[in-house]
């Protein structure tokens, strides 16, 4: 499990002045981005690839406050990835200090070629190093059917 840990500021409250919705997925975010640089995936990687992840969707489940002056731990574990390095899914556990679970991010997301601008696949010795990470007890090999789980279509507004 890769693991960071975050001092809750001010700036990461809401109105209830608990840790914010906002707050959640930006560590979620940062942790996953230390856990892609552990991978070799550096912005200047990812330059050279003319890739960049991009994200389908976040889902967060709260079990209890985090609270200001606090300090958490993050964790992000791959749930998922296709065959050719696509699609991936992480699972993000916050944690307070005592190492309670506090809440859940899961998160599926995929690469994209900046050029094109259409999904990407990564190269061979990237994917190995992904498998070769810590796993959900729950991984699974990702489709196209599975980015397309919730069913949700676009709903334009007519004029």
């Amino acid at each position: 499990m890769f693991l960071k840990e975050f001092e809750i500021r001010w700036s990461d409250l809401d109105a209830n002045r608990h840790l914010a919705n906002i707050s959640y997925i930006t560590y979620a975010g940062e942790v996953r981005m230390a856990f892609l640089q552990s991978l070799g995936l550096t912005h200047q990687r990812l330059t050279s690839l003319g890739i960049g992840p991009v994200v389908f969707d976040e889902h967060l489940f709260y079990f209890k406050e985090a609270l200001p002056d606090q300090k958490i731990s993050v964790s992000t574990v791959l749930a998922g990835m296709s065959k050719n390095g696509t699609f991936f899914e992480f699972e993000h556990n916050f944690y307070d200090k005592q190492g309670l679970n506090i809440a859940r991010c899961e998160m599926m997301g995929g690469w994209m070629n900046l050029k094109t601008r259409k999904l990407a696949e990564i190269p061979e010795e990237l994917i190995t190093r992904f498998n070769e990470t810590n796993k959900t007890l729950n991984y699974k090999e990702l489709t196209n059917k599975d980015t397309r789980r919730w069913n949700k279509t676009p709903k334009n507004l007519t004029l």
